[in-house]
């Protein structure tokens, strides 16, 4: 019996970016179409604009009522499904530029893509880069998608994980300032994120191993000397992970651990802040990076990019990330399916 694909949402992030464009990109390309069910979440007049610029093959089918998650996918091969949110006035998109209506829109196609991972009609999600300016423009209560996606679901701060090749990263702290994010270098937080960071590689049936934690400090701290955050927090947490049956090593400084994961020395790395786990993974391979929420009762997957309004609507936009999103939530797909179940049949009672 042939494998079922599973139903992909794909959101096309912040319309005046380079989102519908990517999507357009990405829905088209064949290794999508085999790996998946695409289903568009997003404004059909963006997304005619967007085929347009992508020189107009393939044409939109509006659903109204979309099927569940393991109806076949179209036999058409130029058609795009897109159920329709955050419809814009006409001629009011104003490509490459920060406007309240995007970001009400962008917010839109997250929101339904929610209520179509609750109705059962999406496996998995894959957005477009949401603009975070426009989105407090509009009033949106949320600084980007991870925060968005868990107040929309009443998800416990998800975790992001990025994977690139053979590299997994994970965060302990992302959207704060730099001084914030030290501070937060806590004993029970690096205890916290180690312990679900390990569930979430078996869910993805990452082979065993030991997970790794980046230094906060040059040289690990030099037991001290050159700062205390190793000795008194984090050697802690490492071993009370150990203790809970967790395989951990570290801390290791930062300039040596992300190579050695690369090499297959550590199922992923934790590390501490944005940049130092961003310039890693995006030094390493920028477009095939791809990040992923874990911690919904969904998996999400993202660009690793922003909206690059420099680019927008001029037809230019690589769409080699948001193909590497998709292709992954498709990959990935299938150890969220009984917990999106039990989450829907909790929220049924609601």
């Amino acid at each position: 019996m042939q494998r079922r694909r599973p139903t992909i949402g794909i959101t096309c992030g912040d319309p005046a970016g380079i989102g519908p464009e990517i999507v357009v990109r990405a829905v088209r390309d064949p290794r999508v179409r085999a790996a998946c069910r695409p289903l568009v979440i997003g404004d059909p007049q963006v997304l005619t604009l967007a085929l347009q610029l992508c020189g107009g093959a393939g044409r939109l089918q509006l659903v109204d009522r979309p099927e569940p998650a393991d109806a076949p996918t179209p036999a058409a091969e130029d058609v795009i499904e897109v159920v329709a949110a955050g419809e814009l006035p006409p001629g009011t998109l104003r490509w490459g530029a920060i406007q309240a209506a995007a970001g009400q829109a962008a917010f839109a196609y997250v929101e339904r893509a929610v209520q179509l991972a609750f109705a059962g009609t999406i496996d998995a999600l894959a957005t477009a880069p949401l603009h975070k300016v426009a989105l407090r423009q509009a009033g949106v209560p949320y600084l980007g998608h991870t925060e968005l996606l868990a107040g929309l679901t009443g998800a416990h701060e998800p975790l992001t994980m990025f994977e690139a090749g053979a590299l997994r990263i994970f965060f302990l702290t992302r959207h704060v300032s730099l001084r914030r994010a030290c501070e937060l270098v806590e004993r029970g937080r690096v205890l916290d994120v180690l312990l679900r960071a390990a569930g979430a590689l078996d869910r993805l049936q990452v082979p065993p191993g030991p997970l790794a934690v980046a230094a906060l400090n040059p040289h690990g701290g030099d037991d001290g000397l050159l700062g205390s955050e190793e000795r008194d927090q984090l050697l802690p947490a490492i071993a009370e992970a150990r203790a809970r049956g967790c395989a951990v090593e570290g801390p290791i400084p930062a300039d040596a651990v992300f190579h050695q994961a690369r090499q297959g020395r550590f199922r992923a790395v934790l590390a501490l802040y944005h940049d130092q786990g961003h310039i890693a993974a995006k030094t390493l391979d920028f477009e095939h990076t791809v990040a992923l929420t874990l911690g919904l009762p969904f998996l999400r997957t993202s660009v690793d990019h922003g909206t690059a309004f420099d680019l927008a609507g001029q037809g230019r936009a690589s769409a080699i990330s948001m193909i590497e999103a998709v292709l992954t939530a498709a990959r990935y797909a299938g150890g969220w399916r009984e917990e999106l179940r039990h989450a829907r049949a909790a929220r049924s009672r609601i």
